[in-house]
């Protein structure tokens, strides 16, 4: 809608106020006063469903740091972690319990948002309610290993066992080894329950486990970037259709010889769509809501953001909060006879994964 241009006459809180007048127009909504007397000496929870020291907490704290100057009244942005079930705990919390004030707001994995469509039980949301705020960005994933465990292809994982990482059963690394083990016949073996990404590095460090198979490539240049050029990490497989330009990796496509893996894979592209979703309860005040996505889409095109983004290697390549909503609408849009097949792979690869808990 607008970028950081004219920074110089207008204050960030100013840009924002002079938007939401345009963007809420209705005579029984705030006004632009109004919106700055409700933010002003205030704490906006943002709470991180995943653990400290993986990459949606990187993201979160980076983000917090240049947020608070572009809502109105310039409140105080305070990172929380609330983990537990690969993000279900937290993503529950914030639909059930949450304040609808406008002054908490989340970031979740992606593919806890599935959950609802999926039937599961313990999802207790319902993802097309939430208030989208934005997303960070549109993200690669990638499968990788590190050198010398002889895991240096998907085709290695077709006739050889390999452990890989985990955090849970919601969780990207979890879900994409366990449906490649169903689809293609690799035989990933998922050791789960680690409490982020910097513990599940670790333990593919420390030869607890061979790999890690649904991480974001957008993070492994954040945290791994030094180990990726000198590598020790492998890129064994893009999570996408295509080579990716940054990369040189086949395509998990590529090993796809039956239209069920491929639906498959479309499926989980779709959630992978969603990137890295921040969002408020359901039900906050419409104008509180204008104006989170307002201060996010001025904070993400922020030049002082994007400088610390671009040192720590973080990739933003936004999407506002409207888009991020339809994403979500289309996700909950899919036909029911896609979703069966869907959770009926899902089903066969839990199954398969021979999944186990990580050592104490």
């Amino acid at each position: 809608m607008f970028g950081w241009k004219g920074a110089g006459r207008l204050s960030a809180s100013l840009i924002i106020l002079t938007a939401l007048a345009v963007t809420v127009a209705r005579s029984d909504e705030i006004s632009p006063e109004q919106a700055e007397a409700a933010f002003k000496g205030k704490t906006i929870n943002f709470v991180v469903a995943l653990a400290a020291g993986g990459g949606y907490d990187q993201y979160a704290r980076t983000l917090a740091r240049h947020l608070e100057r572009h809502i109105p009244g310039n409140p105080t942005v305070v990172v929380q972690n609330m983990t537990g079930a690969a993000g279900l705990r937290a993503t529950n919390w914030m639909y059930t319990a949450a304040p609808r004030d406008g002054l908490t707001i989340g970031i979740t994995q992606r593919s806890v948002l599935v959950e609802p469509l999926y039937g599961t039980k313990e999802a207790t949301f319902d993802p097309t309610k939430f208030s989208w705020i934005a997303s960070l960005n549109d993200e690669a994933f990638i499968a990788v290993s590190w050198k010398g465990r002889g895991l240096d292809s998907i085709m290695d994982a077709q006739s050889k066992e390999f452990a890989v990482a985990a955090d849970g059963p919601a969780s990207d690394d979890y879900i994409w080894p366990a449906v490649l083990n169903a689809t293609i016949g690799t035989k990933f073996r998922i050791v789960s329950g680690y409490t982020g990404k910097a513990e599940e590095r670790l333990s593919v460090r420390r030869g607890e486990t061979n790999g890690l198979v649904g991480w974001s490539w957008a993070a492994l240049q954040s945290s791994e970037y030094d180990d990726w050029k000198a590598g020790n990490w492998q890129i064994i497989a893009h999570l996408g259709k295509g080579k990716h330009p940054e990369f040189d990796a086949p395509s998990i496509y590529d090993y796809a010889t039956t239209p069920e893996a491929r639906e498959a894979f479309d499926f989980l592209g779709d959630t992978l769509a969603l990137g890295r979703p921040v969002f408020a309860p359901p039900g906050i005040p419409k104008d509180r809501e204008a104006i989170l996505r307002l201060a996010f889409e001025a904070t993400l095109k922020d030049p002082l953001f994007l400088a610390e983004a671009e040192k720590q290697k973080l990739d933003i390549s936004p999407a506002t909060g409207e888009v991020l909503a339809e994403r979500v609408a289309k996700l909950y849009r899919t036909p029911a006879a896609t979703v069966a097949r869907a959770e009926a792979v899902r089903k066969q690869a839990l199954g398969l994964a021979g999944s186990s808990g990580k050592s104490p």
